[in-house]
């Protein structure tokens, strides 16, 4: 079904081009596990040498120096000026929330402890020690006496309003080196579904980490790089600033052909070697196909027809993308070809 020697269509700026922020997301972008994904490093340290880069993560466990200081190892030049993590949007949220020095139940990591030490609140782990509120942050040694703790703390209590509540991220997984594990979001469900309410988010996708980012780094000219429609994608689309999806991380071909409005991104690329390369424009024919390269895809009312694959599964799966996303329709009532969403970039 290939179109050779039909017209493709044409070329577009770099990702890149004209940005003086990024925010690179760091679980399936940078790195995998304890490792740097292929060609990543090498493209953000060409990134650095036009743009302030800044890694804006959701993982609470660790603090802003251990980020950077793992980033180096890995061979980025990044300082933990550098490093916009959730703990740090928990925290500014926290201190416009309850006195300062006040004492709070803290279920997570060092990245909170730190945060909060910083700020100059008081850390227990302890519900029994009358905290003013409870943060709530994702790490590898969370456990259920530490949800209970939390849970014991935000019990409603007659005459007492109720206590504040803030998690750092949503995120339901976190991909490891093994595969996919569970994220902070399934921590957070297990408190909620004990007390029967939910908490304030910092992270992504709310837009707290966002202007955390903005008003440190001094622009909103930015591009948000990431892995994961919920979080990093959806987050760039609150805080109105164009966005990157990755494929070597989470979400999959299948998950961005059936990507809500508020999830969608406005570059897909496979690797982060494609920052630098110019981006096929997205050109809507008479007839409403949608072209990208060779690839051509069009709405036949309910039903995805791939009118010529091109020659490569990178635009197809642009194209394809495009014109589902401009049908207005709910994906689960749609007719999609496997080719559209088949995935060539599985890690």
């Amino acid at each position: 079904m290939g179109l050779f020697g039909r017209r493709a269509s044409e070329l577009g700026p770099a990702p890149v081009s004209g940005r003086e922020l990024l925010l690179a997301d760091l679980d399936g972008v940078v790195y995998r596990g304890p490792g740097a994904i292929p060609g990543a490093i090498e493209q953000l340290n060409r990134a650095s040498e036009s743009a302030q880069l800044a890694y804006v993560t959701n993982n609470a466990s660790r603090t802003d120096t251990a980020v950077a200081e793992h980033l180096r190892e890995l061979g980025l030049r990044a300082r933990p000026s550098d490093v916009v993590t959730s703990p740090q949007a928990a925290v500014a949220l926290l201190a416009r929330t309850v006195p300062a020095g006040s004492r709070v139940l803290v279920v997570g990591g060092d990245g909170l402890v730190d945060e909060l030490g910083k700020a100059g609140f008081a850390v227990t782990r302890s519900a029994s020690d009358d905290p003013a509120a409870v943060v709530q942050g994702f790490a590898p040694h969370v456990g259920w006496e530490h949800l209970a703790e939390a849970a014991f703390a935000l019990a409603e209590q007659p005459g007492r309003d109720p206590l504040p509540w803030i998690a750092t991220n949503t995120d339901w997984t976190i991909p490891v080196e093994r595969g996919l594990a569970p994220g902070n979001g399934t921590l957070v469900s297990a408190v909620h579904t004990a007390v029967q309410r939910l908490p304030v988010f910092a992270g992504k996708p709310e837009t707290p980490i966002f202007d955390a980012a903005f008003e440190r780094f001094g622009t909103r000219n930015a591009l948000m790089i990431g892995d994961r429609l919920d979080t990093d994608i959806k987050g760039a689309r609150a805080a109105a600033i164009p966005s990157l999806h990755v494929l070597t991380g989470v979400d999959r071909p299948k998950q961005l052909v059936a990507a809500s409005q508020d999830m969608r991104p406005d570059y897909i690329v496979a690797s982060l070697a494609e920052l630098h390369e110019p981006y096929p424009v997205t050109e809507q024919l008479k007839d409403g196909t949608m072209r990208v390269g060779t690839a051509r895809v069009r709405m036949d009312g309910h039903i995805a027809r791939v009118v010529a694959e091109g020659d490569s599964p990178l635009d197809l799966l642009r194209a394809g993308c495009a014109a589902i996303w401009a049908s207005g329709l709910a994906i689960y009532g749609l007719r999609v070809p496997e080719i559209l969403y088949e995935d060539h970039w599985r890690f």
